[in-house]
C-alpha cells in the first residue's frame, strides 16, 4: 500500500497481528524480544541515538513518564515521549513531551519503516514471522524520535516489562511504578508474579526507581535490583512528607525531602495520584542531576488527556482512565472530595481482566445514578456482566442505586446530563478506552452540549 497520510500509516501498522486487542494469554510466538532486537538492528538501531528513562508499573507510568518529559524538555532538550494507549488520536503515543509531530514527518516516517520492512524476514522453529503492530509502533517512535534529533527519551512499556518491546533498550534510569492486580492472565494472578514480570526492566548497573509499593512487589523488586547490582532509589526513604489536595484549580502538592527541601506546586492533573507520580519523577531527576528550578513550571502546566480531565462545567464532565482498584479507589476520593453529594453521576465501564468486585464496589458507595457503557471495541468486555454485578452489590448492600446500561458512548452521555443537576458532576472512569469514547462523543456534539448547558 502507498502511505500518503499518517491514517495510512495507522492502517498499516494495525494490518500485523495487533497484541493490544487481546486480554487472553500470549503464545510465546508473538510475545517475544528476540524478534524486535533483530528488528531494530535492521532498522539501524534507532533506539540508540538518544539517552532514555524507561518505565513499567499498573498505574501512574504514563503521568509520571509525562513529568519527566516536560522536565527534561523545560531544560532545552529535545524529549521524545512513548506512551500507550492512546485516548483518542493515534499520535498522542508518539510526541516531542506532549507535542504531536508534523504530518510530513510522521508520514515520512512511516515510509521509510513500510520500505525498510519490505526485505526483514525473521525465522523461528515454526518458519517465517512477523512483527506485531506494538512492535512495529515502538520502532516507528524510536525512528520518529531520531529523525527529529532528540537527545532524550522517555519510554513506557506497553504491558509486563520481561517481554515488552520498549525493553530492548539500556536507559540511564529505570523507574517502577506501583504494582496492582491487572494483566492477570497474561502477566500471572499474583503480586509477586507481576512485579516479576515488571522487574525485568532492570537493567545491569542502572539506577532503578521506586514509588510507592505493596510489600510483596517490593521484595521482588528489591532482589532484582541486587542480582543486576543496580543502585536503589526508594520514594518512601526519600520522602518525609507528600500532601495533596485537590481543588477547582488543580492539585496542591507539598513535598519535603529527606534532605530538607521543600516544595509547593499546583498541579495542572488534578487526583491524589499525581502527587505520588510528581514526586517519583522529581526524584529521578534529582538523582540524575537534570533537576533545575525552571522544571517546576513546567511540572505545573503538564497535561496528557484522561488524567481527571476536565471537559464542561454546570455540570462539570470529567474523563479519567483510572481502571485498577487503588487507582479508581484514589480518583474517587478526590472526585468527592471536590464533588460531595448524591447526585453526581458516573459513567463506568471496564475491559473483562480487571478486578470487577472491587471496583464495582467502589463506584457503588460513591454513586447512586450509574450508567454501564462499552469501553470500546478493541478489548473484550462483557457490560450485561457488569450490569448484573452492579444490581447484585446494590441489593446485597441494601443501597439504592439507579443502574442503566447504555452500550454507545454518546448516548450514555446524553442520558447522564439528562440525569444531572448542573450543580453536579459527571464521571467517566474504568477504562482509557471508554475515557476516549466519551470524550470523542462530546467532542463531536460540543456545540450542541454547549448550548444545552447554557
Amino acid at each position: 500500500m502507498h502511505i500518503s497520510t499518517f491514517d495510512d500509516v495507522v492502517f498499516f501498522m494495525e494490518s500485523f497481528t495487533n497484541l493490544e486487542k487481546q486480554t487472553d494469554h500470549y503464545t510465546t510466538r508473538n510475545y517475544r524480544l528476540d524478534r524486535m532486537i533483530e528488528l531494530l538492528r535492521h532498522l539501524g538501531n534507532p533506539e540508540k541515538t538518544f539517552r532514555t528513562i524507561h518505565l513499567a508499573g499498573s498505574k501512574g507510568k504514563g503521568s509520571t513518564a509525562s513529568y519527566l518529559a516536560c522536565a527534561l524538555s523545560a531544560l532545552g532538550y529535545k524529549t521524545g515521549l512513548y506512551l500507550s494507549p492512546h485516548l483518542m488520536d493515534y499520535r498522542e503515543r508518539f510526541t516531542l513531551s506532549g507535542t504531536f509531530f508534523s504530518e510530513e514527518l510522521l508520514v515520512e516516517t512511516g515510509r521509510q519503516l513500510q520500505q525498510m520492512l519490505s526485505d526483514f524476514t525473521f525465522c523461528d522453529q515454526w518458519g517465517e514471522t512477523y512483527p506485531t503492530t506494538f512492535e512495529l509502533y515502538t520502532a516507528y517512535a524510536y525512528l520518529l524520535f531520531k529523525a527529529a534529533g532528540c537527545s532524550w527519551a522517555v519510554i513506557e512499556t506497553g504491558l509486563g516489562g520481561r517481554l515488552d518491546a520498549t525493553n530492548t533498550i539500556i536507559p540511564e534510569a529505570s523507574v517502577l511504578c506501583p504494582i496492582e492486580l491487572e494483566h492477570t492472565k497474561i502477566l500471572g494472578n499474583t503480586i509477586t508474579q507481576i512485579a516479576t514480570e515488571k522487574s525485568k526492566i532492570i537493567k545491569q548497573g542502572v539506577p532503578v526507581f521506586i514509588g510507592y509499593e505493596e510489600d510483596e512487589a517490593l521484595e521482588v523488586f528489591l532482589a532484582e535490583a541486587q542480582e543486576q547490582n543496580s543502585r536503589v532509589h526508594l520514594l518512601g526513604d526519600e520522602l518525609t512528607s507528600l500532601s495533596s489536595e485537590t481543588t477547582t484549580e488543580g492539585e496542591a502538592v507539598s513535598y519535603e525531602w529527606l534532605d530538607g527541601r521543600k516544595e509547593r506546586l499546583l498541579l495542572a492533573m488534578r487526583g491524589q495520584v499525581q502527587a505520588q507520580n510528581s514526586a517519583l519523577a522529581l526524584l529521578v531527576l534529582r538523582t540524575l542531576g537534570l533537576y533545575d528550578p525552571r522544571i517546576l513550571p513546567a511540572f505545573a502546566k503538564n497535561q496528557i488527556p484522561g488524567r481527571f480531565q476536565q471537559l464542561s462545567s454546570d455540570p462539570n464532565l470529567y474523563v479519567d482512565g483510572a481502571h485498577t482498584h487503588h487507582s479508581l479507589a484514589s480518583l474517587l476520593s478526590s472526585f468527592s472530595h471536590l464533588h460531595p453529594g448524591s447526585d453526581n453521576t458516573v459513567i463506568y465501564g471496564a475491559l473483562e481482566d480487571k478486578d470487577h468486585t472491587h471496583m464495582v464496589s467502589l463506584v457503588l458507595e460513591h454513586f447512586s445514578t450509574i450508567i454501564i457503557s462499552k469501553p470500546g471495541s478493541y478489548k473484550k468486555s462483557d457490560i450485561s456482566m457488569l450490569h448484573e454485578l452492579f444490581a447484585q452489590q446494590a441489593a446485597a448492600n441494601m443501597k439504592p442505586a439507579h443502574i442503566h446500561l447504555v452500550e454507545d458512548n454518546g448516548e450514555a452521555l446524553e442520558l447522564a446530563f439528562s440525569l444531572t443537576p448542573k450543580h453536579a458532576a459527571i464521571l467517566v472512569c474504568g477504562s482509557f478506552y471508554l475515557a476516549g469514547g466519551v470524550k470523542a462523543a462530546y467532542e463531536e456534539r460540543k456545540e450542541h452540549y454547549e448550548s444545552q448547558l447554557a
